[in-house]
Protein backbone atom coordinates (compact mmCIF):
# COMPACT_ATOMS: atom_id res chain seq x y z
CA UNK A 1 0.00 0.00 0.00
CA UNK A 2 3.07 2.50 0.95
CA UNK A 3 4.62 1.95 -2.14
CA UNK A 4 1.66 2.46 -4.82
CA UNK A 5 0.93 6.01 -2.63
CA UNK A 6 4.84 6.44 -3.24
CA UNK A 7 4.35 5.62 -7.36
CA UNK A 8 1.20 7.43 -7.36
CA UNK A 9 2.92 10.63 -5.58
CA UNK A 10 5.69 10.75 -7.78
CA UNK A 11 4.03 10.50 -11.00
CA UNK A 12 1.42 13.63 -10.16
CA UNK A 13 4.86 15.34 -9.26
CA UNK A 14 6.13 14.53 -12.27
CA UNK A 15 3.08 15.22 -14.44
CA UNK A 16 3.32 18.72 -12.77
CA UNK A 17 6.97 19.20 -13.72
CA UNK A 18 6.20 18.38 -17.55
CA UNK A 19 2.60 20.87 -17.20
CA UNK A 20 5.32 23.44 -15.54
CA UNK A 21 7.61 23.11 -18.61
CA UNK A 22 5.11 23.20 -21.49
CA UNK A 23 2.98 25.95 -20.04
CA UNK A 24 5.02 28.32 -18.86
CA UNK A 25 5.68 31.80 -20.01
CA UNK A 26 7.18 34.85 -19.02
CA UNK A 27 4.59 38.10 -19.17
CA UNK A 28 6.53 41.01 -20.58
CA UNK A 29 4.12 43.46 -17.95
CA UNK A 30 6.51 42.66 -15.29
CA UNK A 31 9.06 40.09 -16.63
CA UNK A 32 7.81 37.06 -14.00
CA UNK A 33 7.71 33.74 -15.15
CA UNK A 34 4.11 32.16 -14.81
CA UNK A 35 2.35 28.84 -15.00
CA UNK A 36 -0.48 29.50 -17.47
CA UNK A 37 -3.74 26.97 -16.93
CA UNK A 38 -6.40 26.85 -19.72
CA UNK A 39 -9.68 27.98 -18.67
CA UNK A 40 -11.06 24.33 -19.99
CA UNK A 41 -10.27 22.27 -18.57
CA UNK A 42 -10.73 23.92 -15.08
CA UNK A 43 -10.16 20.38 -13.82
CA UNK A 44 -6.74 21.19 -14.58
CA UNK A 45 -6.15 24.02 -12.26
CA UNK A 46 -7.64 22.11 -9.84
CA UNK A 47 -5.89 19.30 -9.90
CA UNK A 48 -2.14 20.90 -9.84
CA UNK A 49 -3.36 24.01 -7.53
CA UNK A 50 -1.83 22.26 -4.51
CA UNK A 51 1.40 22.21 -6.07
CA UNK A 52 1.35 25.30 -7.67
CA UNK A 53 1.44 26.89 -4.01
CA UNK A 54 4.50 24.84 -3.11
CA UNK A 55 6.06 25.48 -6.74
CA UNK A 56 5.94 28.89 -5.54
CA UNK A 57 6.68 29.09 -2.47
CA UNK A 58 9.88 27.50 -3.14
CA UNK A 59 10.64 29.27 -6.71
CA UNK A 60 9.01 32.04 -7.10
CA UNK A 61 7.12 31.12 -10.22
CA UNK A 62 3.26 32.05 -10.34
CA UNK A 63 0.06 31.00 -11.88
CA UNK A 64 -2.64 32.34 -13.77
CA UNK A 65 -5.65 31.28 -15.15
CA UNK A 66 -5.99 31.66 -18.66
CA UNK A 67 -4.06 33.93 -20.83
CA UNK A 68 -2.45 37.11 -19.71
CA UNK A 69 -4.57 40.11 -21.37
Amino acid sequence: MKRILIIAGSVYVACYILFRIMNSEVWAEDGNKYVIYPQNPIAIYYAFRPLSYIDGFLTGMRSHLGLHQ
